[in-house]
């Protein structure tokens, strides 16, 4: 297995900067495309290998707006906003990850993309995990970003949520007067220096991103479909060693207060091969505090790893020969039930 790295620098193949492709945020507007009925929001640019970035939860493809002119200047560069959320539309329908992964491969198709390098960061990482396990013909290789899905702990906010009620509560934080409160609670935690107080700002912009009814009903439906009281109940540690062969990369916040810093371990563990990259005193949005090296790991992994090769022999070798190592009470510690 690799082991944690620091890169400094983008390496050698970006010393011809000639090749190198001049990529606007104007270049990286929202684009529409009705999918099975529904319409469908998604940022594109740039030529070239294709990377396609999965947001989280709550979120939407402008969480990686300031990144991909960087990254298009290399590759084809595909940020949907997932259904459910941002520009995309918010109908009462299936919001599983498996669900989502089938979304990302009908995305592709209607592109003309193949295969793509998959970046997904939180709830993003479990879709990307779900899309390489449901179409490893497709995939290239694997970024978990403070990804979920590989271990039961998560945020108690998040828990909380997932419980009866939550539309109301939701509402309630929407308010003007609620959001003075809660900006005076993140100002104080932040002064506090924890960890919570990391990620409060971004969170809160989140529920900002919720402005009716249905869109915060949408967000309920995922969270409950990966969350419940007592943490996440989607795994996918009983069945990593299928990334085999699979260039994985994980990037994490050491002070990361919605998916702790432990899961990324356990997943580097659990993935052969992969590598693992912590960004010291970052929360749960690594990219959005050091976009520099964040941008310089991603091309540096791209540039010096091949797309796997996956093969029907190879794959059902893998499934045959099974985890190995651990039991299978040990997989339930981890989460109760996994992603089909």
């Amino acid at each position: 297995m690799g082991g944690e790295r620091v890169v400094t620098g983008l390496g050698p193949h970006t010393s011809d900067r000639s090749r190198l492709r001049s990529v606007s945020e104007d270049d990286v507007q929202l684009r529409h495309h009705v999918v099975h009925g529904y319409r469908r929001a998604y940022r594109i640019a740039g030529e070239g290998p294709a990377l396609l970035l999965i947001h989280g939860i709550g979120d939407s493809s402008a969480t990686w707006v300031d990144l991909m002119p960087g990254l298009a200047r290399r590759y084809t560069v595909i940020a949907p906003d997932l259904l459910g959320h941002g520009a995309s539309e918010k109908p009462r329908a299936d919001y599983s990850v498996a669900a989502y992964a089938n979304g990302m491969r009908d995305l592709l198709g209607v592109l003309g993309i193949d295969s793509a390098t998959l970046v997904g960061h939180s709830f993003g990482g479990g879709v990307a995990m779900q899309f390489a396990y449901q179409f490893p013909e497709r995939t290239e290789r694997l970024v978990l970003v403070g990804a979920g899905g590989v271990g039961r702990l998560v945020n108690p906010v998040l828990r909380a949520v997932s419980l009866p009620g939550a539309d109301l509560l939701l509402s309630t934080l929407s308010l003007p007067g609620m959001r003075t409160l809660t900006g005076l609670f993140t100002g104080l935690i932040r002064r506090l220096d924890t960890d919570l107080g990391q990620d409060a700002p971004e969170l809160l912009n989140l529920v900002d991103a919720l402005p009716d009814a249905t869109s915060r009903s949408a967000f309920i439906r995922t969270l409950r479909a990966v969350v419940d009281w007592r943490g996440q109940v989607v795994t996918m540690l009983d069945r990593c060693y299928l990334t085999e062969g699979m260039p994985t990369m994980l990037l994490w916040g050491s002070r990361d207060s919605v998916v702790p810093v432990e899961h990324a371990h356990g997943a580097h563990a659990a993935m052969p091969g992969s590598r693992l990259e912590i960004f010291e005193g970052a929360g749960h949005f690594p990219h959005h505090v050091d976009p520099t090296r964040f941008l310089a790991l991603v091309e540096d992994f791209v540039e010096t790893t091949r797309p796997a090769d996956w093969s029907t022999e190879r794959w059902r070798e893998l499934l045959r020969a099974g985890r190995g190592g651990e039991s299978e009470s040990d997989l339930r510690m981890a989460s109760e039930r996994s992603a089909t």
